[in-house]
């Protein structure tokens, strides 16, 4: 059943016969409306027509307030569920001393282990750019020190006066 449409229920069913299913799941048949609405209120339950396109169309009876609930609940699960995953910069000159990498290398692994993507940049300025294998040593040596906990999402690539490279977490699912 589609759950981001309302469901007629009860009085709100336009049909004169509809094909009628009881609380359990079985199959009652072809009933007049006004027969399958008292038998619904007989259980103290309602009328939910579940498949308004079928000739003629399906009514189920359930609880329908319990129902609605339920969709809501799993729907607020889903949404729990769902990981949501931002992109993290790092950035770096081509001439960075070592502990200064290393700052940088821990800032990077610390975004991965929280499970979002990192975005390394090498910012070169004026001429620095001529020396773009420097930049792309970097990043071959940021991806070795995380290729434990990252792999390469996007390669590195030169834009304009930056080289860029995505890392992202690796999957940790083969348990």
């Amino acid at each position: 059943m589609p759950i981001d449409r309302e469901l007629r229920v009860n009085e709100q069913v336009r049909a004169r016969k509809v094909r009628l299913i009881d609380e359990n799941g079985d199959q009652v048949g072809i009933v007049p409306l006004k027969e399958a609405i008292n038998a619904a209120y007989e259980r103290e339950l309602d009328l939910v027509e579940v498949a308004p396109g079928g000739d003629p169309p399906v009514c189920r009876i359930m609880d329908y307030g319990k129902y609605k609930y339920e969709q809501d609940k799993s729907r607020r699960e889903a949404r729990k569920r769902q990981k949501t995953m931002q992109v993290k910069e790092v950035k770096l000159r081509p001439s960075i001393e070592d502990h200064d990498f290393g700052v940088k290398r821990n800032n990077a692994e610390r975004f991965l282990k929280g499970g979002n993507k990192v975005k390394v940049t090498i910012m070169f300025r004026g001429r620095e750019i001529v020396h773009s294998r420097l930049g792309r040593d970097l990043l071959e040596r940021m991806r070795e020190d995380l290729a434990d906990i990252a792999t390469v999402e996007k390669a590195p690539s030169l834009e304009g006066y930056n080289m860029i490279m995505v890392l992202a977490p690796e999957d940790k699912t083969e348990d």
